[in-house]
């Protein structure tokens, strides 16, 4: 008898020659693996989804619950699995694919990139690099910009940088950082703790010292919250995680005044409302309020990780060769990915499309609200848009996944939309009927 290292059970050399087809075992995690299946895994065979779905149980670290569906194509707002089926995505990998799944500028400047130069180190200069930093520049408050990989990483910089920066130029110990309930900033230690909501901190402390929470929407929560320690005031113009919580008229240009007031610098987390999500290119522009600093990601580069901090130049300068770093920020594909990306969506007429498809959208939830007395709430704005329920979402977003339809529940009972910019009003349409009978089943 052979064993095979993680299978956790023996079978014989017949097996591994292809001659007992039959064979079954139990692994050890309680899963039955069809031996069949798993020699067309190690030969290259191709291998139906409820397969992969087991091997992927087997290997990856349980952090998902996941769906039982294989996703393996994508064109436009259209996804496919491996059985074939189509779905129409309302997620866009959450905000993700705000062009699209395979735009084909992204698709074709990731593959001319790929046969140039995929990676080089940050100690030379780096052309795709350089070009979508100007552009960022161009199109937004910020003087400069630093990349990394991922939204979470792009707010550590942030952080960081607000720290650094309070040492060289204000007076006093100050290193807190002011964040607003229901936040959500990322997944890392410091991250984590800066997103105020008890649930995700749940099994990880001791927390990072640092942070104060306060109630978001409420200007004067965050002016009675700083003291001599405040360094910072790090918000969401629109809470995504937390429940797409939009926030009143004016309330992004008090933390301005109470900001500028006190001295502290201002940090827009941009990383999913960012990129043309609101019907303009920052959330930001709405009120006509600049930040100090703002951060980046999820739709960047058009689907290819990425994270960015946009900087203005007398906050950037407190960095110094060696405070901060990135292996792969920054890389060349990943920043070819990214002008490209940021070009479509400038010159494709996105911004506009997401504008008026999200008023359409928006009326037409709005519009399901007289009819569905569970229905408590929509908001929203552009291609962001939560519609709050009485009862629970995620048994909703199972049945309209039966229907061909993707979308998502967060905070257990609100759902959010977050289709690709490219978006038509036939599809919100598509959308609507599919929500409707799923609902008339609940009022049923």
């Amino acid at each position: 008898m052979t064993r095979i290292k993680g299978l956790g059970f023996d079978f014989g050399r017949e097996f591994l020659l292809g001659k007992d087809s039959g064979y079954v075992q139990k692994a050890q995690n309680g899963l039955y693996f069809f031996m069949s299946s798993y020699h067309k895994f190690l030969t290259g065979v191709q291998m139906d989804s409820q397969t992969w779905m087991m091997l992927s149980e087997k290997y990856l670290a349980p952090t998902y619950a996941r769906y039982p569906i294989v996703l393996v194509k994508g064109r436009g707002t259209r996804l496919w699995d491996m059985d074939g089926r189509e779905y129409l995505d309302f997620v866009s990998g959450l905000a993700v694919c705000n062009l699209g799944h395979c735009h084909p500028k992204v698709v074709k400047a990731i593959q001319d990139q790929a046969e140039k130069l995929i990676h080089v180190s940050n100690f030379y200069y780096i052309e795709p690099q350089i070009r979508l930093a100007s552009l960022l520049c161009q199109y937004s408050f910020a003087d400069n910009v630093f990349f990394s990989n991922s939204g979470a990483e792009a707010n550590e910089g942030g952080i960081k940088l607000a720290r650094k920066h309070a040492k060289e130029k204000m007076r006093g110990d100050r290193y807190e950082i002011i964040t607003m309930e229901r936040s959500f900033h990322g997944r890392t230690l410091a991250t984590l703790t800066a997103t105020a909501q008890e649930k995700f901190h749940e099994g990880f402390s001791p927390l990072m010292p640092g942070f104060k929470y306060v109630p978001f929407n409420d200007p004067e929560a965050v002016k009675n919250a700083i003291d001599s320690k405040t360094c910072a005031v790090l918000v969401e113009p629109i809470q995504g995680e937390g429940g797409v919580n939009c926030p009143a008229e004016g309330y992004l240009r008090a933390l301005r005044e109470i900001c500028d007031e006190t001295e502290i610098l201002l940090i827009f987390d941009e990383v999913q409302v960012g990129m043309g999500r609101t019907g303009k290119l920052f959330a930001y522009e709405h009120e006509g309020v600049e930040p100090d600093m703002l951060t980046l990601a999820k739709s960047l580069a058009g689907g290819v990780p990425i994270g960015a901090l946009l900087i203005k130049k007398e906050i950037a300068e407190s960095f110094k060769p060696g405070d901060h770093a990135s292996t792969f920020g920054g890389n060349p594909l990943a920043t070819a990915a990214g002008v490209a990306a940021l070009t479509a969506i400038l010159e494709e007429g996105m911004l506009e499309n997401c504008k008026k498809v999200g008023d359409y959208f928006f009326y037409k939830l709005k519009e399901m609200k007289g009819r569905f007395p569970f229905i408590h709430e929509v908001r929203g704005r552009g291609l962001i848009i939560g519609m709050e329920l009485k009862v629970d979402g995620s048994s909703i977003v199972k049945e309209m996944m039966g229907r061909g339809i993707l979308i998502n529940c967060t905070m257990g009972n609100v759902l959010r939309f977050l289709p690709p910019l490219i978006v038509t009003k036939e599809e919100v349409d598509q959308m609507v009927r599919g929500l409707e009978e799923v609902f008339q089943g609940i009022a049923c």
